[in-house]
């Protein structure tokens, strides 16, 4: 888009009201006090190369390690988790002569396992440093001397050098503002990375540097500044500028702060005060905390139990091995008794018994399996991958993916209870839209409202299975059928109407969706009541900050507003005819096209004042004089403020507004009231001279004067009518977080916002609804809370709190619903340790919980409470900076990668492009991730207590003596190869149903948040499962080749040939144990799971070529000593069976008599019956959901009861009167 040049030469600081005056200067004898030690000498970079003056550089690192650190910190980390410690131990111990095995099949594994995580840590902080590095290196141009200038990297920009910012650009350090393109030194600035509002704020530089306005006027610039030291208030600043043998006073708004971005400005001048970690926003930033999901913490007990068990075993095995060796190792003359050597000393065999001790420790190792983490981590890098690279969860107009910024906490996302979300461009766009209005007690505009459109759908969908392609869409949509037009108006929806085919062809207009006949296109002057319609129009081009830019490829004008409100205004004033084009010092220019004349008519209005919004003000009034000389005070705001100040002649239209505003507020949108005042010369002149005299005045109580005298003028006002914009939500919001709902999720919502809007936007999205109970919980400002204070405070929220949580208890109706709505002010009070408890259980026994005016510090707080509060996993979702402690602090944090700002992307553990993804990364990925992690993390222990157990009984049955029944390869390829890809398999590619019925099905989600797949019952299931494989792998290889001749020669089976035939029984066994656990199979399934077994037998042969130096006894093992003899073949089907049958009748009789959810769909699926009987899949669709009280499917349901009831109540009266 072609952007015009802003109109430089209006001093924007004249039309403010409320703005402070400008700084007073000050005597250089007497500067104000400062508290800081910070000194800049400005355009000096070089004073600060030394102590004291030596600050940070600008160069910004949010990565983990550096090239000195990561060796000792990334094994440092490594050797944290108690099993590696154990297994350097095991390691290290392999090198003396008490070991079992051979150093290298214990280092070599240890090693990989450490390497392969550490290279993981390498990676993921690599990411983090090439993004830091894209900061580093934008390049921002820089005095260099002589009023010249040259663009350097941000990183090499020092403290107290002179930056010259062009328009659209970021601030790359915090700089006091010297100057602008700007004739009064005005700029505006976007600080959606600071605080997530996307609207513009002023700031105005000192009237001493205004002339320092080009290059060459910062040839000789020489100043100093005193300041306030590093520290991370956004919002404050103290400071002094000793310039020109003068001293100035500095405060927030001569501040550009790094990460905020230049708007509507050509260029800014400024010198460096704080840069890299000294800037206020990288002070703001906290370290990104560890975080560990709930099943790697409880993977802690379990290695726990078996390292308990480890021990244990390996008490026994010493105290068997010391009585051996005292009683019978005497005995035997073959070990030579009379020569010990101390680990053979019956002399001592409490020695002898201490060094087993050892041994044990490291042969039953194998009960610890330690290719479980680096397994899982490879498992959660590729379910990344797979999140990373789903298309459903790509955004088109952004380009940007889903992207698992931490592969730790993938299943966590299965696990989440309560979701915590801001508002503005999380669940809004922040894009205002027209789209009705009342003006003199008649309503406008047919377009429907997100809510109301998507209401209708969701009532269609509930009574019977239709075609969608009927339903309207926003614009351009086709036509709704009749059938479902009725259909939703008998449940008291309002009737969608759509517009023709020849208005469907019109181009959409951003911030317009209005639609209807009677006012476009000049037809409102066929209205009753014309002249109140020109007065509306007139407030919506005039009453306002905004300045216009020509846009050359559209040839009309577009607005850069303080507020997206204001900008939907001046579009929808455009499209009604009224244009305004022009801003000067002292007027307004608006071009008229519709008149009696037939010609367009330009039009200026003087501006005499302008009376700002502000949130305690809630409306905004500008003082005009028209062409004709009448003056005008032209106000707009909230209804409930605008219609205390009516005069009695103007509240004509005041109750079929205040119906229609009623409308307004159940469809979801944000509306204001607009009203005028026509005023006599005489009668302003008076005014206006004490205004003035309130404006000029210097001291505490200027601004109450101000708010005073304004109000006495925005008095006896005229009611014109209502505004009704909608602030336009997200994509796939509603339906979004109506599927999270039906998932049994809670969600709250935080916002900055002030309450009226923050439920607007809870009707919009269905977490509030007509007919649901509103909890407001307010602090009241009465003389008995003003005398009492804070104690005072407290006391009445706390009875606020106790009576409403009595309400909800004392409720019957088991349909009832309630909301919380709390706000910022109130939070501090309630965040308090004495109060937060009773507020989190009112909370949860609430439906939804919104939080309005809360800072980013409360949203934060907010989220410790819930999660530590209910012990459950809590998701903060979020695309701001305001965002980020919310984000860091939440078991799982998500951010919006939208348009502008990336701080709550670099803070958070997944980012996604639109709030409805998360419905995707959570019902599916999450659902899958879960399960698949639970179910491969309980194999892992079953197929290592199955191995590790075998060497005990060994043990025991060779009389305790340290001997391993298997080779030392085998047992080194047991964990890394053999069973180690068909579990990473089972991690990566099992599902229990496709994505499609993970959406179909959303009540399938809680088999997460209720553990299903990770509680004890079933961890110990497993571990059970193992015992009983290893009894039978044991015992019954013992039976059959202990007394018997295995081959036709008539030779017995000599230890080689029973541990190999035992190692076989094992791979079979665990192997066709995983086959049974997975739901999916596919080709790469297939090929790891049977290659497994492939690839022992392959290996078998290939070891037993060998040489006998290396082989060892398992020389030609298989070709010549197992492969010919059957009972080899036998043994190993036998035993597999013999180990697989109980899991086989276990998972049988729960699929008949006992079935999960999945069990079911998996049935239905199988037979077809989804294709075969709709009728029934439609019907356990709708039984799989949670019930819930939020959403659009909660409130279809309410309005359904609601016909009920008064059919019902109908039909009673009815009878009664036949």
């Amino acid at each position: 888009m072609t952007r015009g040049r802003i109109r430089s030469k209006i001093r924007r600081s004249n039309l403010y009201t409320f703005s402070c005056l400008r700084p007073q200067t000050t005597d250089t004898e007497g500067p104000n006090a400062v508290q800081g030690s910070r000194v800049v000498h400005c355009n000096q970079p070089q004073l600060h190369l030394k102590k004291p003056l030596k600050y940070c550089s600008n160069f910004i690192s949010t990565t983990k390690y550096n090239v000195v650190t990561f060796l000792p910190k990334a094994i440092f980390e490594q050797f944290r988790r108690v099993a590696n410690l154990y297994f350097l131990l095991a390691a290290v111990l392999s090198l003396t002569p008490i070991s079992p095995f051979t150093p290298v099949s214990m280092i070599a594994p240890l090693a990989f396992v450490v390497g392969l995580s550490m290279a993981k840590e390498a990676l993921e902080d690599s990411r983090r440093f090439v993004q830091d590095m894209k900061v580093n290196l934008r390049k921002v141009s820089v005095h260099k001397g002589d009023g010249v200038f040259g663009y350097r990297p941000w990183h090499k920009i020092r403290v107290g050098d002179v930056l010259k910012v062009e328009k659209d650009q970021f601030f790359p350090a915090d700089l006091l503002l010297l100057s602008s393109s700007y004739e009064d030194g005005i700029c505006y600035v976007e600080t959606m990375n600071l605080d997530g509002e996307t609207n513009l704020k002023v700031k105005r530089c000192l009237e001493t540097t205004l002339s320092l306005n080009d290059d060459e006027s910062f040839k000789d610039f020489l100043g100093k500044i005193r300041c306030e030291d590093p520290n991370p208030s956004l919002y404050t600043f103290v400071g002094n500028l000793e310039y020109d043998r003068q001293v100035f006073p500095l405060d927030p708004t001569q501040i550009l702060l790094r990460d905020s971005k230049l708007r509507n400005t050509a260029f800014v001048y400024g010198v460096v005060v704080f840069t890299g970690h000294d800037s206020k926003v990288m002070q703001n930033a906290t370290k990104s905390p560890s975080k560990r999901s709930t099943i790697e913490k409880k993977m802690d007990y379990i290695i726990y139990i078996l390292f308990t068990l480890l021990v244990l075993i390996s008490l026994i095995s010493s105290l068997g091995f010391a009585v051996k060796t005292k009683y019978q190792v005497p005995d035997w003359w073959y070990l030579q008794p009379k020569k010990p050597d101390g680990v053979f000393d019956p002399t001592n065999p409490s020695l002898s018994g201490f060094y087993h001790l050892i041994t044990a420790l490291i042969l039953y190792g194998y009960l610890i399996p330690i290719s479980l983490y680096v397994s899982i981590e490879v498992v959660k890098v590729l379910q990344a991958t797979f999140i990373n690279q789903d298309r459903h969860m790509y955004d088109e107009e952004s380009g940007n993916t889903a992207q698992a910024r931490t592969s730790n906490l993938n299943e966590e996302l299965g696990q989440v209870d309560t979701i915590l979300s801001d508002k503005t461009g999380t669940l809004t766009c922040n894009q205002m839209d027209f789209l009705k209005c009342s003006i003199a007690g008649t309503a406008y505009g047919v377009h429907s409202s997100e809510v109301e459109v998507a209401a209708v759908q969701q009532m269609a969908i509930q009574e019977e299975d239709v075609d969608l392609s009927n339903f309207p869409k926003r614009r351009g949509g086709r036509h709704v059928s009749r059938d479902n037009v009725e259909r939703a108006s008998e449940i008291e929806l309002e009737t969608v109407i759509t517009s023709s085919n020849e208005n469907d062809l019109k181009p959409t207009i951003k911030g317009f969706s209005f639609e209807d006949r009677r006012l476009m296109n000049g037809n409102w002057s066929k209205e009753p009541n014309a002249d109140v319609h020109l007065l509306f129009f007139r407030i919506l081009a005039i009453c306002h900050t905004a300045i216009p830019e020509y846009n050359e490829a559209t040839g009309s004008f577009t607005y850069e507003a303080e507020s997206p409100d204001e900008g939907a205004f001046l579009v929808a004033a455009r499209e009604f005819g009224f244009e305004f084009f022009r801003r000067t010092q002292s007027s307004v220019f608006v071009r008229e096209r519709y008149t009696n004349s037939g010609e367009p008519v330009e039009k200026e209005y003087k501006i005499l004042n302008l009376l700002d919004f502000t949130s305690k003000r809630k409306r905004m009034s500008v003082i005009v004089q028209d062409q004709e000389g009448q003056i005008l005070l032209l106000c707009k705001g909230a209804d409930s403020i605008i219609f205390d100040r009516l005069s009695k002649n103007g509240k004509v239209y005041e109750e079929t507004t205040t119906k229609h505003l009623n409308e307004y507020g159940e469809a979801g949108l944000r509306t204001l009231a607009l009203a005028y005042r026509k005023l006599e010369e005489s009668q302003y002149a008076t005014w206006n001279n004490e205004f003035q005299k309130a404006k000029t005045s210097i001291g505490g109580d200027r601004e109450a004067m101000l708010e005073r005298i304004s109000d006495m003028m925005e008095r006896e006002l005229i009611l014109v009518g209502a505004t009704a914009v909608e602030d336009k939500l997200q994509k796939g919001v509603p339906q979004c977080i109506d599927k999270l709902a039906q998932a049994g999720l809670k969600i709250w919502v935080l916002t900055g916002d002030k309450m009226e809007t923050a439920i607007n936007i809870g009707f919009a999205c269905s977490l509030l609804r007509q007919g649901m109970k509103q909890i407001c919980i307010t602090t009241t400002n009465s003389d008995a809370l003003v005398k009492d204070g804070k104690e005072g405070a407290k006391e009445n929220i706390l009875n606020q709190i106790t009576n409403a949580t009595q309400m909800i208890k004392l409720e019957k109706d088991p349909h009832a619903a309630f909301a919380l709505i709390i706000d910022g002010k109130t939070l501090g009070y309630v965040l308090d340790d004495n109060m937060k408890h009773q507020f989190l259980g009112l909370a949860v026994d609430c439906a939804s919980v919104i939080c309005c005016r809360v800072s980013p510090k409360q949203k934060a707080e907010v989220t410790r409470l819930v999660k530590e509060g209910t012990g459950k996993t809590t998701l903060a979702i979020g695309d701001g900076a305001n965002d980020v402690g919310m984000i860091q602090e939440a078991d799982i944090g998500v951010g919006i990668s939208g348009v502008e700002g990336m701080q709550a992307v670099m803070a958070s553990d997944f980012s996604i492009a639109q709030f409805r993804f998360l419905e995707r990364l959570l019902v599916v990925h999450g659902h899958w991730c879960y399960k698949r992690i639970a179910q491969m993390v309980c194999y892992f222990f079953y197929k290592n207590i199955a191995f590790g157990l075998t060497l005990f009984y060994f043990e025991a049955f060779a009389a305790f003596s340290g001997q391993s029944i298997y080779d030392d390869w085998y047992m080194l390829l047991f964990n890394v190869i053999l069973t180690s890809l068909p579990v990473i398999s089972l991690g990566v590619f099992e599902q229990d149903v496709s994505s499609e019925v993970c959406l179909q099905f959303p009540a399938l989600y809680q088999q997460g948040p209720k553990n299903l797949f990770f509680d004890w019952y079933r961890i110990l299931g497993w571990m059970g499962n193992g015992l009983y494989s290893s009894l039978v792998i044991f015992f019954l290889n013992i039976v059959i080749f202990y007394d018997q001749a295995f081959r036709v020669g008539g030779e017995t089976a000599d230890m080689e040939a029973v541990g190999t035939t035992m190692f076989t029984c094992i791979i079979w066994a665990v192997n066709c144990q995983i086959a049974l656990t997975m739901s999916h199979f596919t080709w790469i399934q297939h090929l790891l799971v049977w290659g497994s077994i492939v690839t022992w037998y392959l290996f078998l042969f290939l070891y037993g070529m060998m040489s006998p130096l290396i082989s060892g006894n398992a020389y030609q093992i298989l070709v010549e000593v197992l492969g010919p003899a059957p009972i080899y073949w036998a043994a190993t089907l036998l035993v597999t069976i013999t180990c697989n049958l109980p899991y086989l009748a276990h998972i049988s009789f729960q699929r008949c008599f006992n079935p999960m959810d999945h069990h079911i769909i998996q049935e239905i699926k199988y037979y077809k019956k989804d294709i075969e009987d709709r009728h029934m899949w439609t019907r356990e669709r709708s039984k799989a959901r949670q019930e819930t009280k939020i959403g659009f499917t909660a409130r279809v349901e309410a309005k359904i009861r609601q016909l009920r009831g008064r059919l019902q109540k109908k039909h009673s009266s009815n009878l009664s009167a036949s």
